[in-house]
């Protein structure tokens, strides 16, 4: 059974970024898979400096040459090009979320990173079910 919601849960706020889990749901509440993302901090939704607000949106699938597969976020407002996809370090993000299997300091700079990004974006895309209307529904909270 794939997954038909997705759950963002922000659990950790620091000054550089935010980390939490994505959380795959069926149709009847059960977990179906669980991954870390990394986001920038939350910086009054400034363009490509700050996560989105919390709240509840659309993704659509999408396919870039620079992303591959990934994630459009809908209608994040004052916000265009919010996407799910992979990458490894808070430098990598412009607004948008990374997926990961895990945290660590990839790099060494001190900073928490996440771990076989591309990977977890591939076995969520093929994990989850869209609708009629080629999207899913996702929800975003801090805990």
């Amino acid at each position: 059974m794939k997954a038909v919601k997705l759950i963002i849960e922000r659990y950790s706020h620091g000054e550089k970024q935010t980390i939490g889990s994505i959380v795959g749901v069926s149709e009847v509440g059960h977990e179906r898979f669980r991954h870390d993302t990394l986001e920038l901090p939350w910086l009054n939704n400034q363009t490509n400096i700050s996560c989105i607000p919390i709240g509840r949106y659309k993704l659509k699938k999408r396919f870039s040459k620079k992303y591959k597969n990934h994630l459009h976020i809908q209608d994040v407002e004052e916000r265009t090009w919010c996407l799910v996809h992979a990458g490894n370090y808070y430098t990598d993000i412009l607004g948008c979320i990374l997926v990961g299997s895990g945290l660590k300091d990839i790099n060494n700079d001190g900073i928490v990173d996440v771990v076989s990004s591309k990977k977890t974006l591939k076995s969520i895309m093929n994990s989850i079910e869209f609708d009629d209307k080629g999207e899913i529904d996702l929800e975003i909270f801090n805990i």
